[in-house]
């Protein structure tokens, strides 16, 4: 435990996401990468069956999302619901920890989404002075 002036202890976190043996990167990398991040916000809209979750995070094949959902669900950010009917139907949902990461993951979209003016002029000025694209 680290002590502060006023000698209260604060906890220290048993984790820690720079250190390379530690277990976070992995889930980090699933909730941070590309098609986690944006499955993890389409289900944050709700429960969604294989097909409808493929068309909401446009541009993720059939095999990238079926990666991404199995990797959510043993990070136990997801759950899945398999219906045991004829077609089998299949549903996948939040957990109470899944809701928790979109939460914080959809303010970081929201935050992005409403500053991509600054983004693209930032971008255009680079690749000018850079001679870029």
């Amino acid at each position: 435990m680290t002590i502060t002036q006023d000698s209260v202890a604060e906890p220290v976190p048993p984790y820690d996401a720079f250190a390379r043996a530690c277990p976070s990167r992995t889930t980090l990398e699933h909730v941070m990468g590309r098609w986690g991040g944006l499955t993890l916000s389409a289900l944050h809209e709700g429960s969604f069956r294989f097909n409808e979750l493929r068309r909401r995070v446009d541009g993720v094949s059939e095999k990238m999302l079926s990666q991404t959902l199995q990797a959510l669900e043993r990070d136990g950010l997801v759950h899945r619901e398999a219906q045991p009917t004829n077609p089998p139907r299949v549903d996948y949902e939040l957990t109470a920890l899944g809701r928790e990461v979109a939460d914080r993951l959809l303010a970081v979209v929201h935050f992005v989404e409403s500053r991509m003016d600054e983004v693209l002029t930032a971008r255009a000025r680079y690749d000018e002075t850079r001679g870029t694209r």
